[in-house]
């Protein structure tokens, strides 16, 4: 789906949630983003990650920090799944065993995937929130919608 030039889906939990950033999703994508941390990076010839960090003028630092800070917050820290936390896990359903399994026994095979989403969601306009703070700048950046 397209909405105003924005790539979006609708998930559980989630209507109009963007694309992941290397397919083009916009800047609230970064909650589906990895670990800058590490080489490993899952379409590395389309990673948008970096690029959308400075649009929004937020540190790699800072998002890992805010993505670790959630990731405890929310019980989401686990060894079975990339980069040890499920704030780093991607956006494709059904595309990572581990993180489904996990998902799982966090939150039972019914609610696994509108948690996880929602709490993406969450994780996206706590990202966008704190870079707007540094900037002192409103909720909509670049037309996105931080609410």
């Amino acid at each position: 789906m397209e909405r105003s030039g924005k790539k979006t889906r609708n998930v559980p939990g989630w209507e109009d949630a963007p694309v992941p950033a290397c397919l083009g999703g916009d800047e609230r994508s970064l909650t589906f983003c990895c670990d800058p941390r590490s080489p490993f990076v899952g379409m590395p010839f389309n990673c948008r990650r970096d690029e959308l960090l400075a649009k929004i003028g937020l540190s790699a630092e800072d998002f890992v920090r805010i993505k670790d800070e959630f990731s405890k917050e929310n019980g989401w820290d686990d060894p079975r799944v990339c980069f040890g936390s499920l704030a780093y896990c991607c956006m494709r359903r059904h595309g990572c065993p581990f993180r489904d399994a996990v998902l799982s026994e966090l939150y039972g095979a019914e609610r696994a995937y509108y948690e996880y989403f929602r709490r993406k969601k969450e994780l996206a306009k706590r990202i966008l929130e704190e870079a707007r703070r540094r900037r002192g700048g409103s909720s909509v950046e670049n037309g996105v919608e931080c609410e």
